[in-house]
């Protein structure tokens, strides 16, 4: 693992953000979700997401999530990624970050 600065990490822009709407994506390489999330101020935001082995589509209806903003947007399969997701991963499953209290939509994450 190579280690970065305190400066380097502050580029980083982690926001919570809260899952409005949760779409199958049938062109993605891996099984995966196409979220909209909203970000307060900053607005909202798309994602593509590999978490349906341990979400199912009601699960992530308004669940507040922690994601990067401040990466260039990516194109996947017929879709624009805006933002990225944040979790732990275990083995093959992704599991969330989340706030353990409900937060306002675009507080940073510090």
């Amino acid at each position: 693992m190579s280690s970065i600065t305190f400066e380097d990490f502050t580029k980083v822009d982690l926001r919570i953000g809260t899952i409005l709407e949760v779409n199958d994506f049938p062109n993605a390489r891996k099984p995966a979700y196409q979220l909209i999330i909203d970000f307060g101020d900053l607005g909202k935001r798309k994602s593509s997401a590999q978490i349906t082995t341990q979400y199912t589509k009601e699960d992530l209806l308004n669940r507040q999530i922690v994601a990067v903003v401040n990466f260039p947007k990516k194109q996947i399969a017929d879709f624009m990624s805006e933002c990225l997701v944040m979790g732990a991963v275990k083995e093959d499953d992704v599991f969330l970050l989340h706030p353990e209290t409900k937060v306002k939509n675009g507080v940073q994450v510090s």
